[in-house]
């Protein structure tokens, strides 16, 4: 029996307060469970947004992060898949490949998906709650074998990280939720890492025009590396921005983006779409408000979608491995995302920073 391993995580005690580094016990894996050594995890929205915006959805205390690259230290009874020593990402939607869900090829969800639940990782005594089925703020977590995939070896931990959450989420809502077509024109709200994914997406998709928008007008020069054409900011503009957009475009892009989470853009960014066959997706996150539109959008042929994760099967057990070999293709754009490189000791200065709109954080969490 594997023993218990002593290291450190950054723990959320309560909501809206710093996270505390302390030192945690983690438990062995249990039936079908892996443990990991977290080398690199993201800093997201997501995390954010539980910690000190949704109060009535977060349980306390927990261990956040879910954008994450590591190694497997050990396995438990019942694994098939892994070894100690493979390299991984942990996935925040699991593929337990029996559900109803998981046995259709049209979503990527599964039912076995949960915002919190009990972890392997114990602190002063209490058990602490599990983020998203990963909890990546620790030096090691135990996942369930379902929500793991494995990395191809040679692709660095400290930034295809971000494939684990971000970047397949914005990349997969044009190339799988949207099928953004080749020469066609695309707009996408909100500049941070998923926005950015959806611009380098829909450049890959082969669009002829691609619309970045956000009121940070510091995002522009990224957007434009990852393939975005035109920027705009709505503060320099005195009529809505779909207004604008459609005088841009001559009536109306073909596929619009909403990476934000604001369900005020939501509707900015389907009346910014050409009527008739405009196909608007939500890929922002956000459940504590309801967005609203005429339903005169819709009856005259717009269609208003989400996705998670990049829809579709975009990250079944096989897919990061995929990523992983596509990025080291060059094919793939990773390192562009990346803004600052801390350690985990510095995670609430990474929050400040996420607080403040920069794009992606990283944390060292555990050498290689």
């Amino acid at each position: 029996q594997e023993a218990v391993i002593r290291c450190k995580a950054a723990v959320a005690w309560e909501f809206n307060q710093p996270l505390v580094i302390e030192e945690v016990e983690v438990a062995p894996p249990q039936e079908k469970e892996i443990r990991i050594k977290i080398v690199a995890t993201g800093v997201c929205q997501s995390d954010l947004y539980f910690l000190s915006k949704c109060s009535n959805q977060t349980a306390f205390p927990v261990v956040f992060g879910h954008e994450a690259a590591g190694v497997v230290e050990s396995i438990g009874p019942g694994v098939t898949e892994f070894q100690p020593g493979d390299t991984v990402i942990p996935l925040f939607m699991p593929q337990c490949r029996e559900c109803r869900l998981c046995k259709s090829p049209k979503t990527n969800l599964c039912v076995n998906g949960c915002p919190f639940e009990r972890s392997r990782i114990s602190c002063r005594g209490r058990k602490l709650l599990q983020f998203l089925g990963t909890s990546s703020f620790s030096e090691f977590t135990v996942v369930k074998e379902m929500s793991v995939a494995k990395i191809d070896p040679a692709a660095p931990l400290d930034r295809v990280c971000l494939i684990g959450c971000a970047i397949c989420t914005g990349y997969g809502a044009a190339v799988n939720t949207a099928k953004v077509e080749a020469g066609s024109s695309c707009a996408v709200f909100g500049l941070g890492a998923v926005g950015l994914a959806a611009v380098m997406g829909c450049k890959a998709a082969g669009a002829s025009r691609i619309i970045a928008i956000d009121i940070n007008p510091d995002k522009f020069e990224k957007a434009k590396v990852l393939g975005a054409t035109d920027v705009v900011n709505p503060n320099d503009h005195s009529r809505p921005i779909q207004q604008l957009l459609q005088e841009m475009t001559g009536g109306g892009v073909d596929f619009s983006f909403e990476c934000i989470g604001n369900v005020e853009v939501m509707r900015s960014a389907l009346e910014s779409c050409a009527p008739g066959w405009g196909v608007s997706v939500i890929a922002g996150w956000t459940d504590m408000e309801n967005f609203s539109a005429p339903p005169i959008h819709l009856m005259t042929g717009r269609k208003w979608t989400g996705t998670l994760f990049g829809g579709e099967k975009w990250i079944s057990a096989s897919e990061p491995a995929a990523s992983g070999v596509t990025y080291l293709d060059r094919k793939l754009m990773v390192d562009e995302f990346i803004t600052h490189n801390l350690r985990l000791e510095q995670i609430n200065e990474a929050v400040e920073l996420m607080k403040n709109s920069r794009i992606r954080a990283v944390l060292s969490v555990s050498p290689q």
